[in-house]
């Protein structure tokens, strides 16, 4: 008996998370060894002694190995399901960083591994099967359906009053409007590169992809959904604690993930609503779980004298750990 294109993306799925989640510690040990060899040529003055760390190279190499196993993921299985799992990789750094970083891991914050643990249970058993396209055009005739055309009509034209009307005047003062332009160029960057791993995975079996002009839309479509993505997510940790950026992102940008993916590939399309309604609750648990792991998880004292306080008066760690998560934090969710 074969084995199904839902369990192939499970396996890859939960693998991309715990590479990820390891990757994180690792390199934050690199970044410890340097700081401790140099202290004048730390990351948080602007030094990049941590290059010359293996233990940093290691975690990155970790982490790309984690990237790639979560692109080939989401070419398996629907967003539905790859996408809340990315919640283990919090679980996986948060353990870790309780055993090595000595960061402790409170009573609640053991819940929310738990929560995030169940949800995905629940979402694992309940998660729709994949209907993988046999061509691109295929693919390009589900993105310019009506229903979906909509979607991006109104993801664009909220995106674009983010960007000229209310950057300017809110942008340092309220969380929500970075995050809600990165979130919603992330769910179209996902369902993008869903497509293009559709396609490289059919060229690589003999149906070549790569002539059909629609292949090369898509690819375009993801370059510029992942720079804008990531410019608006580093300015959001610029601005903002990471505490609270991090919850908020993960919930803004999974959810808005799985409602482009649905409307797009029809995820949810001949399941019943029972089954739906336990998805959608194993998706509000894991939700749950993220947050309750992120408002009780201990972060370390700033090695650095002095702290940095944001725009909204709150005082968090100092400039190692800010240029980290700059530098980092950004691959968190992908």
């Amino acid at each position: 008996m074969g084995v199904s294109d839902n369990t192939r993306g499970l396996v890859l799925a939960m693998l991309s998370s715990l590479f990820i989640g390891t990757s994180f510690i690792l390199k934050k040990k690199g970044l410890k060894r340097a700081a401790a060899s140099s202290s004048d040529s730390r990351a948080g003055v602007g030094g990049y002694t941590y290059l010359l760390e293996p233990l940093w190279w290691s975690g990155m190499i970790i982490m790309i190995v984690g990237e790639v196993a979560n692109f080939v993921a989401y070419i398996y299985a629907p967003a539905v399901l790859v996408t809340p799992l990315g919640a283990l990789s919090i679980i996986v750094s948060a353990i870790l960083a309780h055993f090595m970083l000595k960061e402790r891991l409170r009573k609640m914050g053991l819940v929310g591994c738990v929560s995030c643990i169940v949800g995905s249970v629940v979402i694992v058993i309940h998660a729709p099967q994949e209907h993988t396209p046999s061509s691109v055009q295929q693919i390009w005739n589900l993105a310019t359906q009506p229903a979906f055309l909509f979607y991006v009509a109104a993801t664009v034209s909220i995106v674009l009053a983010l960007i000229l009307h209310f950057e300017p005047r809110y942008g340092q003062s309220n969380v929500l409007v970075y995050l809600g332009i990165c979130s919603l160029m992330g769910a179209l960057t996902v369902v993008s590169i869903k497509a293009i791993g559709i396609a490289i995975k059919l060229t690589l079996e003999g149906i070549n992809q790569l002539a059909y002009p629609q292949t090369w839309v898509f690819l375009t479509v993801a370059v510029i959904c992942v720079i804008t993505q990531l410019n608006y997510l580093n300015k959001a940790l610029d601005t903002f604690n990471a505490a609270i950026v991090s919850p908020i992102y993960y919930v803004m940008f999974t959810t808005l993930t799985i409602i482009a993916s649905a409307i797009m590939f029809k995820d949810w399309s001949g399941q019943d609503a029972s089954s739906i309604a336990s998805e959608i609750c194993g998706f509000i648990t894991v939700l749950s779980g993220t947050v309750i792991l992120h408002a009780t998880r201990d972060y370390e004292t700033p090695s650095v004298a002095g702290s940095i306080t944001w725009y909204n008066g709150d005082p968090i760690k100092g400039m190692e750990d800010a240029h980290f998560i700059l530098l980092h934090d950004a691959d968190y969710y992908e």
